[in-house]
């Protein structure tokens, strides 16, 4: 679904990304993990088209996209959920998820955005109950969750979420893995950008360490969370 071949990003004479290569298979969750400083925001921004490459490639879907804007791959199903939410707080809930669907947002439509709209209330039960209140009021874990049923509603293909458990309390942490792994089993591929390593892991089969903007280790799940540098550097063993 996803290959990035040996990919390298700059700023200015620095190189960020120093030949990354990844790849993410249909119905996988693969996840990147990493310390600060890593690279891992980077990745994101290459692959969702707001970075360019300096060399390499991007594949998605058996098409090069190396180049494409963030609008374009939106509108071939690869939708990214940004660190920190980035909710339009000004705005209510029904209309942050309006916005979502915007790239098929036409008269004819209308049932089945609706019916879109029904489908991230089921998944998101409290969005309904705030669905007229404004984003900005809205806890950290409530934002979260608009964040993802914002991305729902642009019906995606390929799912990119940088960060999702990022000053969450734990059990709100715990109720957003749960919808991710729900995601992935309804057959939309994840790419997971997260420092929660013990939680990322447990939701993917396979895993990349990126350390100092190159892949430092691959491996299934079971592979990495055995590994004593994985253990000691992220689990806490």
């Amino acid at each position: 679904m996803l290959k990035l071949e040996d990919i390298f990003v700059s700023y200015g004479a620095f190189e960020v990304l120093q030949g990354v290569s990844i790849r993410v298979g249909p119905n996988e969750t693969i996840s990147v993990i990493g310390p600060n400083g890593a690279g891992k925001s980077t990745l994101v921004q290459a692959i969702t088209g707001f970075l360019p490459l300096k060399r390499g490639k991007i594949i998605y879907d058996e098409t090069d996209v190396t180049g494409y804007s963030p609008e374009r791959l939106v509108s071939k199903g690869m939708v990214q959920i940004f660190e920190g939410r980035r909710v339009f707080s000004n705005l209510n809930v029904i209309d942050n998820l309006l916005l979502g669907s915007y790239a098929h947002y036409h008269r004819s439509e209308k049932k089945r955005i609706q019916g879109d709209l029904d489908y991230v209330f089921g998944v998101f039960p409290i969005l309904k109950d705030r669905r007229k209140q404004l984003s900005g009021s809205l806890s950290g874990g409530e934002q979260q969750m608009l964040a993802i049923g914002r991305a729902l509603m642009s019906r995606p293909k390929f799912l990119i979420l940088d960060e999702p458990s990022l000053g969450l309390a734990p059990l709100v942490v715990k109720e957003i893995f749960q919808v991710i792994e729900r995601l992935q089993k309804q057959g939309i591929p994840i790419l997971l950008i997260e420092q929660n390593v013990h939680a990322a892991l447990q939701i993917s089969q396979r895993g990349y360490v990126l350390e100092s903007g190159r892949i430092f280790m691959e491996g299934t799940r079971e592979e990495l969370m055995a590994n004593e540098e994985i253990s000691q550097a992220y689990l806490g063993k």
